[in-house]
């Protein structure tokens, strides 16, 4: 299949665009192949029969059957991505498995995808990497191991349904699956001692009811369909909650972290005797560095990622936040030096520039870098409380707008927390300065709307966060009531990236797809479930529920913010990214990179919020 358009889309958008056509079965096994496909309207039905013709049972692996789903999920420019693409979410759970594919821009009617008879066990992609950051890849769905006897069938189906949207998917997709099971939590990423509730909604009747963690049975109560169960969350590691209903197995996937206090620590002091760069001799000296966890040494490259600025400050920020609750000597000793390292390479204090690396190298111009060390230097003021700290930050962010940041999209662009700070402390000529600047960006991303530029990507959920914060943010400064409407705008768009598949690596999780490659070792492409950046959306969730009394996007902020520190170990490591999909471009791929980059954002964004 070449095209699938819906009959009642104006727009026409081909859902199945990709590289290899739709349905194409990749098969290692021995085993014999039939296709069928039938359609009837807007509803299409698909059955995949693998046929055991050999004398000997066949054994599959997970990745020796490939089914083409290939959704049409890339960026080519923000305009094009609001009617004919769309965001693709994939749920392989086993026996209940979807795809809730959403267009970009939010109008209806979406595309979903539900699975009626056999089991889906992962997927895998495989991407144009001429595109680098802004082709996702077709999507290749494998079938769970199953082993046949000679003579024996295994067949896999589905249905492909239009939906209304994100709300109603679940709903909708019950409709075409007879034995469909709603696996639920109110918390995927839990500390140690925190409970969470899971609850198990079935669209069927069913007699026997099994519900284990770990594989251990789990006591459940049981009204009609419906199965609840309380789990605690002890030793940190990932906890699988399974469930059997009549033979109809699914499951839902939380992780146990130390509590935050706890986890903290541990990775500060890590980042203080692992990370940071102790060169006395060198430029590097006091820098906060990528450690490698598999070589067990520090790694610095002038190359844009692998660098000693740009987002390694989130390491910096970590420290900040936490020694404002926690206060340790040592600690505190090594943000002094990673201080002096920041003012003596990274910034000019002088006349607020930010450099892309040390030696004050700007030979490469990045505005993304300035917000940053604005904020690093209003949490050293927070932490320290010289007001010198605050004049730095207003300077840079001064230098940004001076540099033509109005007509850009800064992520974590920290006016809201400066403006207040400077008018306390006496700075009001300053503040009024910034203000106006600040506002005049505002005005400029409520304008534009939904017509973003082509930046690092040409289109993705960090260009949609930053104009949703920043409206946020006048809203909160001057109380007009149009930069919350438009800042509403932002978040309708912005959340469509984000998954609801009952997993800590998918639930509030954002999709991105690239940061791997750039930041990693392993320098795979590929969905990196989680990556910190991801939590943008959590706050912008958070801030809009704080503001409007929305409960509910509060508690999805919430998860949000949790997922990514689901790149923490308990012990203090940490990982840049999660890459997810089973295999990249055939390379073996799920599984946390070994560079400990700039993950540390999200443990800086949990010890602010949670």
């Amino acid at each position: 299949m070449e095209e699938f358009v819906l009959q009642n889309d104006p727009a026409r958008m081909n859902w199945v665009e990709g590289y290899i056509e739709w349905g194409t079965v990749r098969c290692a096994a021995p085993l014999r192949v039939e296709t069928e496909q039938v359609r009837e309207g807007d509803i299409l039905r698909e059955r995949y029969t693998f046929i055991n013709e050999t004398n000997r049972e066949v054994f599959t692996k997970l990745t020796d059957i490939a089914i083409y789903a290939t959704f049409n999920d890339d960026y080519t420019t923000a305009r094009e991505c609001m009617h004919h693409k769309c965001h693709t979410h994939i749920w392989c759970g086993g026996a209940v498995s979807y795809v809730m594919a959403l267009r970009m821009g939010g109008a209806a009617p979406h595309l979903g995808l539900v699975l009626t008879e056999g089991a889906l066990g992962g997927y895998s992609v495989e991407r144009d990497l001429s595109r680098i950051s802004n082709d996702r890849g077709d999507f290749l769905l494998h079938p769970a191991p199953f082993v046949l006897a000679p003579g024996e069938r295994y067949t896999l189906a589905w249905t492909l349904f239009p939906h209304a949207g994100r709300a109603s998917f679940l709903n909708t997709a019950k409709q075409y699956c007879a034995h469909f099971i709603d696996v639920r939590a109110e918390k995927y990423l839990l500390f140690t001692g925190e409970e969470t509730t899971v609850t198990v909604d079935a669209n069927f009747a069913f007699e026997h009811a099994a519900l284990t963690l770990n594989g251990a049975p789990q006591p459940f109560t049981r009204s009609g369909s419906t199965l609840t169960a309380k789990i605690r969350a002890g030793a940190p590691g990932e906890m699988r909650c399974a469930v059997v209903l009549d033979g109809v197995e699914t499951f839902c996937e939380l992780k146990a972290l130390p509590p935050l206090p706890e986890l903290a620590e541990r990775r500060c002091r890590f980042i203080a005797e692992k990370q940071q760069s102790c060169r006395p001799s060198s430029g590097l000296d006091g820098a906060f560095l990528i450690y490698d966890n598999e070589e067990e040494c520090q790694f610095y490259d002038p190359r844009y990622d692998y660098n000693a600025g740009r987002e390694r400050v989130g390491m910096g920020l970590a420290l900040a936040a936490y020694l404002q609750k926690w206060p340790d000597s040592t600690l505190e000793k090594a943000l002094h030096r990673y201080a002096d390292f920041v003012r003596r390479e990274l910034v000019n204090p002088d006349t607020g520039e930010v450099y892309n690396d040390y030696h004050r190298d700007n030979s490469y111009k990045r505005l993304y870098n300035a917000p940053w060390y604005a904020r690093l230097y209003i949490e050293f003021f927070n932490l320290w409380q010289k007001k010198e700290y605050l004049e730095t930050a207003c300077k840079i962010l001064r230098f940004y707008y001076a540099e033509g940041g109005s007509r850009f999209y800064p992520i974590q662009m920290p006016v809201a927390e400066l403006i207040p700070l400077l008018r306390s402390n006496g700075l009001t000529i300053q503040a009024d300065a910034l203000m106006a600047e600040f506002l005049h960006h505002a005005d400029y991303l409520a304008a534009k709307g939904t017509d973003y530029p082509a930046l690092e990507v040409n289109y993705e959920q960090s260009i949609v966060a930053p104009a949703a914060d920043i409206l946020l943010q006048a809203y909160k400064l001057t109380g007009v009531q149009s930069y919350l409407v438009s800042a509403r705008k932002q978040l309708d768009v912005l959340e469509l990236f984000n998954g609801i598949q009952p997993s800590y690596h998918l639930r509030e999780v954002a999709i991105r797809h690239w940061d791997g490659y750039w930041f990693g070792k392993r320098k795979l492409y590929g969905d990196t479930f989680p990556h910190y950046w991801s939590a943008l959306t959590g706050l912008a969730l958070r801030d809009w529920g704080r503001m409007t009394g929305d409960v509910a996007s509060q508690q999805r902020g919430e998860d949000s913010l949790r997922a990514v520190l689901s790149l923490l170990d308990a012990d203090g490591r940490a990982h840049c990214a999660y890459v997810y999909p089973i295999t990249v471009n055939g390379a073996s791929a799920r599984g946390a990179d070994p560079y400990a980059n700039d993950q540390d954002w999200g443990l800086y964004f949990a010890l602010k919020t949670l």
